[in-house]
């Protein structure tokens, strides 16, 4: 099986070549037995794509994909968020039997290879986290019904619960997934009527979460919930305490706030604990740097010109 399935992400600017980099890291270090893959369109300069070649991980040319000119329009807050369409192509590999799909801006903690044979009860399902739906932040942009009382985790009591099943009176959120982890089998008709449904689905204006909301109504009934742990959002540990705990977290999610590559020192007002896990990040950053220093110099000075040792970021954001 271990030829046949993939963890995959997507690499379009070299903004994130040190999450992909540090990504696989942290597979490597729970000695995961599947490879990285990491889909990369024309916008990646070559000198990235040679680092990924160097670091041993899969690279698969893909084309940028996005809805129709005209049709879909990102919040000014979210306009980093236009090239997450291309994710989708991950649906369309299909030299692989199984993938499970991540962002960039994630850390494996504890080996979750089980995901290659979760039964997601039919090819053309899928299997996700659901969303936090609580927006801690109260952005105005976000749906009306994202609020504590409609979040699926706010029923959720202890690190193994599980939020209830989705039916017809729950609270829209309780349907809706993150796409920051998706297990998937890919096929060649699976992918195109993704791209069928991008191009033609009257709603798709009034997308908030470009791939997240798609892949939310396109598999409404054949997306099935996974544990928390394998998406655990670093906001979990405080908007619900009683879920949260480390010694369960398979897969964390750097969503809320700036990118831990962003700046070695957290921000003094992030949210508490942030702090802690932004170090897990660099110590797999500085371990995969111990490496790149004798196996790759040259390709070492480029990641770090791409993240910021020293300085403070911002005021913290969100996802």
């Amino acid at each position: 099986m271990a030829s046949k399935a993939a963890y995959v992400t997507l690499l379009t600017s070299i903004s994130y070549l040190a999450g992909v980099l540090v990504l696989n890291q942290s597979l490597r270090r729970v000695k995961s037995r599947y490879r990285l893959v990491v889909m990369v369109t024309p916008s990646l300069p070559d000198s990235a794509r040679k680092i990924l070649y160097k670091q041993r991980i899969g690279v698969i040319e893909v084309e940028t994909l996005r809805p129709p000119e005209g049709t879909h329009k990102l919040h000014t807050h979210d306009a980093r968020f236009a090239d997450t369409w291309t994710k989708l192509r991950g649906f369309g590999l299909v030299q692989f039997e199984r993938i499970v799909l991540l962002d960039s801006d994630m850390i494996v903690l504890k080996n979750m290879d089980e995901l290659m044979n979760t039964d997601l009860r039919g090819h053309d399902h899928i299997g996700a986290v659901h969303v936090c739906a609580c927006n801690p932040r109260a952005f105005k942009h976000y749906p009306l019904d994202w609020r504590p009382a409609n979040c699926a985790y706010s029923t959720v009591c202890t690190p193994n619960g599980m939020p209830p099943a989705a039916h017809q009176n729950s609270p829209r959120p309780y349907s809706q997934l993150n796409s920051g982890t998706v297990v998937l089998n890919p096929s060649k008709e699976l992918f195109a009527g993704i791209k069928h449904f991008l191009a033609t689905h009257p709603r798709v204006s009034e997308w908030a979460f470009p791939d997240q909301d798609l892949l939310s109504e396109y598999f409404k009934g054949k997306w099935h919930p996974i544990p928390w742990s394998y998406n655990a959002f670093r906001s979990h540990r405080n908007v619900h305490p009683a879920m949260w705990s480390e010694d369960k977290i398979h897969c964390l999610h750097y969503i809320y706030a700036d990118k831990p590559w962003q700046s070695r020192i957290t921000p003094a007002k992030s949210d508490k604990g942030f702090d802690a896990m932004d170090r897990w990040w660099w110590d797999r950053f500085d371990a995969l740097g111990e490496r790149m220093k004798k196996d790759d110099p040259e390709g070492w000075i480029l990641v770090l010109s791409s993240v910021d040792t020293h300085k403070k970021c911002g005021q913290p954001g969100q996802r």
